[in-house]
């Protein structure tokens, strides 16, 4: 009976062993990122979150990190998975990331990343510069006006600026909409071209050329996945392009006033670190934007269409 009992208490032990070892340590977290798409600008931004994170926490903070591959459905069901597998902390990379994450947790901290307006984003109307809830993060929203005045500054007789988007993205509806009041005050006639995915970008981006004198484009993420679809109608048309942020500019634009991407993803790394470490209240935390921009210009693509960058632009890497 002796002998029973040791072998019982034994087996009791052994399992209490393996479920303790096979639980996290005390101090150390699982954080999941969803990033919309694959592409420079948001590959720096969770590059940048990782990095922020790694630096202060090590080996204490593992991630899970998947892409949509752009389908806002599938950010969907990332951050469903990502709240099953008890992560402490999820990161949202782009607006349909983080629209997703929102709606997966309520109690769960979200730390957004690459989002251009959080009161669109989250339907906020009184919106004070905090959310109010368990979500906080950084924007990568440069400035509309300056944006707009670099149209100006570069394209001086042009009449009609034709404005290229996703209509699937709400950031991009909200950038257009606002940039569009900004260079109608200036005289222009803007038109606006959307297409509902990547397959419409040819055809939409070959009405725009064919519209408009020169066309802008918004910090938009699915114009940035299409850029060489996009060159390779505007370039061979004619026709300039001015991009919202650097990634979209380096493909198929001539100029940007342009954020840093892996400054925004480090500052929303820090911003996890606090809520994390130090307790703090993600809806207490004021969404934070890039501490400057920069107007830079694309070298090959000037040349090809024979336009001359005046000073106080910088070459894109």
């Amino acid at each position: 009976m002796k002998k029973i009992v040791c072998v019982i208490m034994a087996l009791a032990m052994m399992l209490c062993m393996a479920s303790c070892s096979s639980a996290p340590a005390e101090g150390t977290y699982k954080v999941g990122i969803c990033q919309l798409v694959q592409h420079d600008a948001l590959d720096a931004a969770t590059l940048g979150f990782k990095e922020a994170l790694t630096e202060k926490l090590g080996d204490k903070v593992s991630f899970i990190e998947q892409n949509a591959s752009g389908d806002a459905a599938t950010c969907v069901t990332i951050c469903n998975q990502l709240v099953a597998e008890g992560v402490d902390l999820m990161m949202g990379n782009a607006t349909a990331a983080l629209q997703a994450a929102a709606a997966a947790s309520a109690t769960i901290p979200v730390v957004g990343t690459s989002i251009t307006d959080y009161a669109t984003a989250l339907e906020i109307a009184d919106w004070t510069g905090k959310t109010g809830s368990n979500i906080t993060g950084t924007a990568d929203l440069a400035p509309l006006d300056q944006q707009a005045a670099m149209i100006q500054e570069l394209f001086p007789d042009a009449e009609t600026v034709g404005i290229l988007y996703c209509s699937a993205e709400a950031n991009s509806v909200y950038q257009s909409d606002v940039i569009t009041g900004y260079l109608t005050d200036m005289g222009y006639a803007v038109e606006v071209f959307t297409f509902a995915d990547s397959n419409d970008v040819a055809n939409v981006t070959t009405a725009a050329c064919a519209a408009a004198d020169v066309l802008y484009i918004p910090t938009d993420n699915t114009a940035a996945s299409c850029t060489e679809t996009i060159a390779n109608v505007a370039i061979p048309a004619g026709k300039a392009i001015v991009a919202g942020e650097a990634g979209i500019c380096g493909g198929c634009g001539v100029a940007t006033l342009s954020i840093d991407y892996y400054d925004i993803g480090y500052a929303a790394g820090e911003m996890a670190y606090e809520i994390l470490v130090n307790g703090a209240n993600p809806g207490d935390m004021e969404i934070q934007y890039a501490p400057e921009v920069q107007k830079l210009y694309n070298e090959a693509n000037c040349s090809a269409l024979g336009i001359t960058i005046p000073e106080g632009y910088a070459p894109l890497a």
